[in-house]
């Protein structure tokens, strides 16, 4: 099998799939705090989830991280997860991997290793109780930090993403960094993206990195090194810790060129690309036939139509965000 490669010669090795639009926390940079969610009518059973990620696998992706809202509230969610693995097994499929808030990781943690998931990147954006309550809405941090140790202590390795928020929690990053080297957490820091109304103006939210990481370096030696996980961050040695700390700045510094990635959501939307409106449906398809024919033609003509790049700005404007849907709906 020849693989994916898009209309710019790059290979998609990397499919990110949302198995759930739902979430049990209200992050105020991702979700409106009254969310109306998909009807479950729309939404792709995990044996039909399991079939999709099987088709891109077949194709030529190497890695595949679940996502969501909130992968681990999905009901069922590691029968997904268990049958997947057997990819890796074949040795077809390099990496399985999950983003998580860290809410449910105490429960799973043993079970993700037993699929073979060996790496989960965990969403946490304060060290502070009462912050943590207030950008989450919902969210408990004690709760999420059981959840991490949990999963430290069951195998798995973990990398803290933090979005880096103007007075909100620039004045934390200096321990968030403290913190991930005390625990051999590596870490990325992420500028907040124009995805979705939310209940406030981003621009009041927006940091840029580059600033952020003038300021870090008074404190830490960074120094930049070629390391790739296959995602869009670029990454620094830090060396007091000994740990990476990542840069994902989607606005300070377009990263489009080495885009290896595609999205697919849980009613089967394939968009290829976070920051573009153009998807195709899969979902149809995928239902049409049995026999895999009909999907992988679909597939193949939205990977012809992916573009060069994101046409992501933050400034103050009438129209609302860059991309209408929520990150919660595209998955991370």
């Amino acid at each position: 099998m020849t693989g994916m490669i898009d209309p710019f010669g790059r290979a998609v090795t990397y499919l990110r799939v949302s198995v759930t639009d739902r979430c049990d926390f209200r992050c105020v940079y991702c979700m409106a705090e009254d969310m109306t969610f998909l009807p479950k009518s729309e939404i792709l059973s995990l044996e039909e989830l399991d079939r999709l990620c099987s088709a891109f696998i077949r194709k030529g992706v190497k890695k595949l991280r679940l996502t969501g809202g909130e992968p681990l509230v999905r009901r069922n969610i590691m029968s997904l997860i268990r049958s997947l693995g057997r990819h890796l097994e074949t040795g077809d499929l390099e990496e399985l991997t999950l983003t998580s808030n860290g809410s449910q990781l105490a429960r799973f943690a043993d079970e993700l290793i037993d699929a073979g998931v060996r790496r989960v990147n965990v969403s946490l954006d304060t060290l502070d109780p009462d912050r943590f309550e207030a950008i989450t809405r919902w969210g408990k941090l004690d709760k999420v930090l059981n959840g991490i140790q949990a999963a430290k202590q069951a195998g798995l390795d973990i990398k803290i993403n933090t979005v880096a928020l103007k007075n909100f929690n620039e004045d934390e990053i200096d321990r968030m960094i403290e913190f991930c080297g005390e625990n051999a957490f590596d870490m990325t820091l992420i500028e907040t993206m124009p995805l979705g109304e939310i209940d406030q103006d981003r621009t009041d939210q927006y940091l840029p990195l580059s600033q952020l990481r003038e300021r870090l370096e008074k404190n830490w030696t960074l120094t930049d090194i070629p390391f790739k996980t296959g995602g869009p961050a670029r990454y620094t040695d830090v060396g007091e810790t000994g740990r990476k700390l990542g840069f994902i700045t989607p606005l300070t510094h377009n990263f489009c060129e080495g885009c290896n990635r595609v999205r697919l959501t849980c009613t089967g939307t394939l968009y290829m690309c976070l920051g573009q409106d153009d998807a195709a449906d899969l979902r149809a398809p995928l239902r049409a036939s049995e026999a895999d024919e009909v999907l992988d033609a679909a597939i193949d003509e939205a990977i012809g139509r992916k573009p060069k790049g994101h046409d992501f700005v933050i400034e103050r404007r009438g129209d609302g965000p860059a991309v209408g849907r929520h990150m919660s709906v595209t998955g991370g």
